[in-house]
């Protein structure tokens, strides 16, 4: 046990969309490494509560709070409880996404906005509601953006549009935040969890490293971003296995 990785022991997480897959990974991750974890939930109640008996096993506080990131209020009344339960923020984790599939001439302005409202909107006022916070506490700002931001994905036009949107914000926070708060964003390749369909053994023998991503490939980037010096600020980090190259 001596050789655990507690590094942010005593800081404050709060992690959105995390009752399960990489939401639920990165949370778990820095629990493991000792901070107290607020988890974010719009319909899978069960799965933040069985997440958050999960993130008590690593001897830290946590909670989960229902949040619907596609209202502002919402969003400001879950910083508020956060900061409230736990007394600060050091990190904010902007995990929560919507991925869908069209043809991008069917894609609707109603699918449209809602990707849009989910993938950068809801980042863009979590982070603001939470700034004064992070400012206070010199915290960090990781978001969770996608390759298909980086590149063009036929049949998801307005999912690359928004994680694209998501990583050039991160930069823009980056900069307009500094030096008080640093602002870092991570672009997941092909993330599979479970039993792989052929369809994504496809894309393994595609990726220079052999095989898909994991929830924990990206949890670890996370941490090293919360875990990082603070000099390090407006990046973006492919967590893809060289599948972009």
């Amino acid at each position: 046990m001596t050789n655990v990785d507690r590094s942010l022991a005593g800081k404050t997480v709060l992690v959105t969309g995390a009752a399960k897959r990489i939401g639920r990974a990165i949370a778990l991750t820095l629990a493991e490494s000792g901070a107290n974890v607020a988890i974010t939930y719009l319909g899978s109640q069960l799965e933040a509560e069985a997440t958050v008996a999960s993130l008590a096993e690593h001897d830290v506080d946590a909670f989960a709070v229902r949040c619907d990131l596609r209202d502002p209020e919402s969003i400001e009344q879950t910083v508020t409880v956060v900061v409230e339960e736990f007394g600060a923020l050091d990190v904010l984790v902007n995990n929560a996404g919507l991925f869908q599939s069209e043809a991008l001439e069917k894609i609707s302005v109603e699918q449209w906005d809602g990707m849009f409202a989910t993938n950068t909107r809801a980042p863009f006022l979590m982070a603001k509601a939470a700034h004064p916070y992070l400012r206070a506490s010199r915290g960090r700002i990781i978001n969770v953006g996608s390759l298909g931001g980086l590149h063009p994905w036929a049949t998801h036009a307005h999912y690359c549009t928004s994680k694209a949107a998501l990583h050039m914000l991160s930069k823009t926070m980056a900069k307009a935040w500094a030096p008080e708060i640093s602002v870092n964003c991570i672009a997941p390749g092909m993330i599979v969890q479970g039993e792989v369909e052929e369809a994504y053994e496809h894309f393994a023998r595609k990726t220079p490293m052999q095989r898909n991503g994991t929830a924990g490939d990206v949890a670890a980037a996370a941490r090293f971003f919360a875990t990082a010096p603070h000099f390090i600020t407006g990046q973006l980090l492919a967590v893809d296995g060289g599948l972009g190259l």
